[in-house]
Order: C-alpha cells, then sequence, then structure tokens
C-alpha cells in the first residue's frame, strides 16, 4: 500500500493543501470547522506528517532543545513534563543536550550542536542560566532562548519564581514552629538561585532578631551526598539545631535520613524543610515540608513563550526579554509538624 500524502488529506477533507499543512503545524487563523474536518480527515485516513519534508518546507525542525547540568533527576523529569505538554500541542519535538557547566568550549558546543541539529529554540536551565557568554553568543546567532528557574545574567526571556521571597516565608514558617537554632544548606554555588534563597533566609531570621552563626551554614550541591555531609556536620555540633533548612528536596531527603539514623525524631526532636517539591518529598518519611516550585508549569509557559518567539521570527526573540513570575507555595508536611 503507497503512503497516505498531504494531497490525499486536502481531497478527503476538500480544502487545500496549503490549509492542511496550517492545521498539522497548529498554525492560528484556522476556522474551527475546517480545522475539525482536517483532524477527521487525518485521523481516519492515518496519515502521518513527513517531518523532514515538513521542515525543509518551512526551515525550520520543529525541535526545541533542553540545555541542562543539574543533578536533580526529580527537576529534569518535572520541567520536562511540561515542555512535551506544549511541545506536543503544536507538533514540536523534544531534544535534550547534557552540557558540562565548566568546560572551556562549553558555548562553542552549544552554539555547534544547535546549528548542527537545526535546532529552532532553545531552554535554558540553571546553572547555564548564569553564563552571560552563553546566552550572548545564543542572542548574537539569533537563536532564540528562554532561561527557567533562574535568571542571573543576559537578555533571554525568563519563567521563574521569586526565591527569595520563597526561602524568606519558610524560614518565618520554622522561626514560627519556635525554632531560633537553625541551619541552612546552601545550594551549588554555582547557581544563581542558592544565592536568593540564601539570603531569604538570613532576611527572615534578622527580622526575627535572629542570629546566623557561620557555623550553622553549610555548603551543599543539590545532591543526596552533599546534603547528608552537611547535615552530619550540623547534627555534630554541641548545639545542634533544632531545624535545618536544605536548599532543595534532594539534600533535605539526606537531612532526614541523617537523623533517623542517629535515631534523631523528625519533627520532634529537629524539624526539617526543604525546596522544589518534588516527588521525593512525598516518598520520604514524615512527608517533606517544603517550597512547592511548579517547574512543570515553568517548562509549559517557558515552551509556550519559546515557540511564540520563532513564530514571530528568529530576530524578534530578544526584543522583549519578559519575566514571566509564577507563583510558589508552601506545602505544609509531617517534618515540620504541618501533618501532626
Amino acid at each position: 500500500m503507497r503512503s497516505v500524502t498531504i494531497d490525499d488529506v486536502a481531497k478527503k477533507a476538500g480544502v487545500s493543501i496549503k490549509t492542511v499543512s496550517r492545521v498539522v503545524n497548529r498554525e492560528p487563523n484556522v476556522r474551527a470547522a475546517t480545522k475539525e474536518k482536517v483532524d477527521a480527515a487525518i485521523k481516519e485516513l492515518n496519515y502521518r506528517p513527513n517531518q523532514s519534508a515538513r521542515g525543509l518546507a518551512a526551515r525550520r525542525s520543529y525541535m526545541i532543545g533542553l540545555l541542562y547540568d543539574n543533578p536533580s533527576p526529580s527537576y529534569l523529569a518535572n520541567l520536562q513534563s511540561g515542555i512535551i505538554e506544549a511541545c506536543h500541542d503544536k507538533g514540536y519535538g523534544l531534544a535534550l543536550n547534557p552540557v558540562s557547566f565548566h568546560d572551556e568550549d562549553m558555548v562553542d558546543a552549544v552554539v555547534h550542536w544547535v546549528r548542527q541539529s537545526f535546532i529552532d529554540g532553545v531552554i535554558v536551565t540553571p546553572p547555564l542560566t548564569d553564563s552571560v557568554a552563553l546566552l550572548d553568543a545564543l542572542k548574537e546567532q539569533s537563536i532564540p532562548a528562554i532561561v527557567v528557574s533562574s535568571r542571573g545574567t543576559g537578555d533571554a526571556p525568563a519563567a521563574l519564581i521569586d526565591e527569595e521571597d520563597a526561602a524568606y516565608q519558610m524560614t518565618q514558617h520554622l522561626i514560627a514552629g519556635g525554632h531560633s537554632n537553625i541551619g541552612l544548606i546552601k545550594g551549588h554555588p554555582d547557581h544563581y538561585a542558592s544565592g536568593l534563597r540564601e539570603a531569604g533566609f538570613v532576611r527572615a531570621m534578622k527580622e526575627a532578631g535572629l542570629s546566623v552563626p557561620a557555623e550553622n551554614v553549610k555548603q551543599g550541591y543539590f545532591d543526596f551526598g552533599s546534603g547528608q555531609k552537611a547535615a552530619a556536620e550540623l547534627l555534630d555540633m554541641p548545639n545542634r539545631p533544632s531545624a535545618i533548612f536544605a536548599s532543595n528536596d534532594d539534600m533535605a531527603a539526606a537531612v532526614i535520613f541523617e537523623a533517623h539514623a542517629r535515631k534523631i525524631d523528625v519533627p520532634s526532636m529537629l524539624a526539617v524543610a526543604g525546596f522544589d517539591d518534588t516527588p521525593l518529598s512525598r516518598q520520604v518519611w514524615p512527608g517533606l515540608t517544603t517550597v512547592r516550585q511548579p517547574i512543570r508549569a515553568m517548562g509549559r509557559q517557558a515552551t509556550e513563550v519559546i515557540l511564540g518567539a520563532i513564530a514571530a521570527g528568529r530576530a524578534q526573540a530578544y526584543e522583549n526579554a519578559e519575566e514571566i513570575k509564577i507563583e510558589f507555595e508552601l506545602v505544609l508536611r509531617g517534618s515540620t509538624g504541618g501533618e501532626r
């Protein structure tokens, strides 16, 4: 049997080939009744567009690139879910490119990958969002880009939450629970957001008239191992904290693990809070109090912005570098007494 062509769909629906193409490419300004006829014909004939031909005709690949160097699989999984949703709605695909933030040739390698793969636009995640050289290179090459979760530098649009205020409110929650000796496990120093979360913590403590001794602040790297090491250091202190705020859920889960190993009850002897509300926060016991960063929604919204920029033309991708603030939420669970 011969393959079904776009011409077959057009004849079946009683429309032009151009109209079928506009429906397939999810272009606007197609009447609902016309779209329904074309979609019905596509379904009946089991038509599958030729992506290569489609890309050549439109001079684009219909692929979005995701650049990442992040140790948290939960973060990436949630982000990808939102991106794929938006890509599917517009007939795009997603290409992943793991990038090492510290590679000397990182910028050239990214630009080469985008060009070689004919990527239409890229979504940039922390800590790559903080590379001025990378964002400048993407702009110079007229490669549409948007950053998510952090906006330390560059002229690209961004989809993010107020990291500093989220950490401030979480610290206030711990203080309201009667805690004055609170430890902080900072995030990866390469991530701009880590500094914002620390700033929110310090602001809440100072406003409450509480000190932040240097020994109460430990360096983490957004992974379980660094969280466990920092937790051990805090829990070994003669005057150990009664609460620990970790800058992401992976490290907060490590704090709970280390506390259990030492027979320190959570939350009666130690309150623990995290950040992100990844699936891990609901898998530990007790459930983890955390900041719900709507990562999936951020991925979806970032993708919608980048697809809009692509549709408007590469030259216009950076003209309106808007900052889209997405609402966060404090999720109170058992690790700070929220479930008890």
